[in-house]
């Protein structure tokens, strides 16, 4: 269990770093310029604030959906399951069903 408890960490530790290092990626590539210089210029700092600020918001509303949806999703996958397992309990077909036509 303990393990498990570990490994659901670094999942998520994985994930977020996903995130964070994809968020990094574009906010760079939209607002940064110019490599000639080691810091930013004021215009660059504005835009990765508002660029960072744009996707962590986006990625709220996303895990706020998500969280909505779960339960409703986890409930048809139940179902789901429990529709696909019921005919293989039931056992075969009973032979007089169609055997008219034979």
């Amino acid at each position: 269990s303990g393990m498990s408890i570990q490994r659901c960490r670094l999942l998520q530790l994985r994930d977020f770093l996903l995130v964070y290092n994809r968020m990094t990626e574009l906010c760079f590539r939209h607002c940064v310029s110019n490599l000639n210089y080691r810091l930013l210029t004021g215009r660059e700092e504005r835009c990765l604030d508002g660029c960072a600020a744009k996707l962590v918001h986006a990625n709220h509303r996303l895990m706020r959906a998500y969280v909505g949806l779960m339960p409703a999703i986890v409930q048809r996958r139940a179902a789901d399951y429990e529709a696909s397992v019921a005919p293989a309990t039931q056992g075969p077909p009973s032979e007089g069903v169609g055997a008219a036509g034979a």
